[in-house]
């Protein structure tokens, strides 16, 4: 029946499903079309998946805390200043997150191009909002700001999974599965490098890398992109175009060696970064202990949040922590791949891709294995525009976990 199957198919290409129904005392299946409604409760979300989130979110609450307080007496004068800002993000980023896990998923297929549009007017509009400091990232939006570059991420991840399902049988060829991929990037970065931006740009090309691959680009194009980055990197460096990022680029790896009196200021923020983690040791000073905190360690509170915590609870609580994490990516991949069509297992891997992807950078700025490039820690670092979108994200997650063909409790 090549007609039905086609038909079918088509079918999941628009709407992501396919039911099948039979009428009583019948022996012929019908597939019949269906419109889905945006909201749907169908399975049941995925219970494993959002007590994970919930336990990262209420210890991320409890550290950036602990880390914070000294800084925001300080500077506040009320060391509950952070805490109680970042308890209302939080209570928003759970309202969204319910929200997304009843809102169908299949429907961002149709908002998949606009919400790509949106990011493009956003990291332009950024770059003329007057900055103190030279870089443009922040839309004020009142109560507080947004990075554009957090709408950017979620942008590409949808857009990438929309083309992958959509064109999943050409995404092979150049045409189709390489050349939209490469202008929406060199679209993101051209602008983010305008703000500047580099740490944003990393994890945005590293998302779109992921996502490409698991759609079926080739190899091969990802050896001729890699080398491109190299040069393109290299040729910056040589004529001095990477500005104030070149300075933490000269001290990466050697934050604890005194080599000039400049390399020894630019790294300071690192090197105390590596007491806080050296001084807590197997267990740890105990938990709101932490010496560095106390305005040795700069905005403690933010990307270098988990020092504090590897401070206080040492090698055994980061680990933990750690392992947390992985057991959401793990239980967050496994959702995706049991998912009922392509656009759920692409946009469900990218968005749980996003958060390992961010962790592993975050502890590799923090020990110095990479350039101190601000990147925030998932959960744990102050910020109510990256909670509240986190969030939202993950209650994607949940409404694709509501069709997958996985154990739900």
């Amino acid at each position: 029946m090549p007609n039905q199957n086609s038909s079918a198919r088509a079918n999941d290409r628009e709407y992501g499903d396919i039911r099948t129904e039979s009428k009583p005392h019948t022996s012929q299946p019908k597939k019949v079309r269906k419109r889905l409604k945006f909201f749907s409760v169908r399975l049941g979300l995925d219970m494993p998946f959002l007590f994970l989130v919930i336990a990262l979110l209420f210890i991320g609450l409890v550290m950036m805390f602990s880390a914070s307080y000294p800084a925001a007496y300080f500077y506040e004068n009320d060391s509950y200043y952070y805490l109680v800002k970042q308890a209302i993000f939080a209570g928003i980023g759970i309202v969204g997150m319910f929200f997304f896990s009843y809102f169908d998923y299949h429907h961002l297929h149709k908002f998949a191009f606009p919400i790509l549009v949106l990011s493009f007017v956003l990291l332009t509009v950024v770059l003329f909002i007057p900055s103190s400091t030279g870089v443009h990232r922040w839309l004020p939006l009142g109560i507080f700001s947004i990075q554009a570059s957090e709408i950017a991420k979620l942008a590409i991840i949808i857009f990438l999974a929309h083309w992958g399902s959509v064109h999943i049988n050409e995404m092979g060829t150049f045409k189709i599965g390489v050349l939209p991929g490469l202008i929406i990037l060199l679209i993101t970065v051209g602008l983010m490098i305008l703000e500047p931006h580099f740490s944003g740009i990393v994890i945005i090309v590293a998302l779109a890398a992921v996502m490409m691959f698991l759609s079926g680009v080739k190899l091969r194009w990802f050896v001729i992109a890699g080398g491109i980055i190299v040069a393109a990197v290299l040729a910056l460096i040589a004529t001095d175009s990477l500005g104030y990022a070149i300075d933490r680029i000269g001290g990466w790896g050697q934050a604890l060696d005194y080599v000039s009196d400049q390399q020894w200021q630019d790294t300071y923020q690192t090197r105390n970064s590596l007491y806080a983690i050296g001084s807590g040791g197997f267990w740890g000073l105990g938990l709101g202990q932490s010496r560095q905190k106390h305005l040795y360690l700069p905005a403690a509170q933010n990307d270098f949040v988990f020092a504090v915590v590897c401070e206080e609870l040492g090698f055994i609580g980061a680990l933990i922590i750690l392992l947390i994490f992985a057991l959401l990516v793990w239980r967050g991949i496994t959702i995706s791949m049991r998912a009922k069509d392509k656009f759920g297992s692409l946009l469900g891997i990218g968005l749980t891709a996003q958060i390992g992807l961010q962790v592993v950078l975050n502890i590799m700025v923090i020990t110095d294995m990479l350039p101190n490039t601000g990147i925030s820690l998932p959960f744990f670092s102050y910020g109510g525009s990256s909670l509240i979108m986190l969030l939202a994200q993950m209650g994607i997650v949940l409404s694709i976990s509501r069709t997958a063909n996985i154990e739900k409790t």
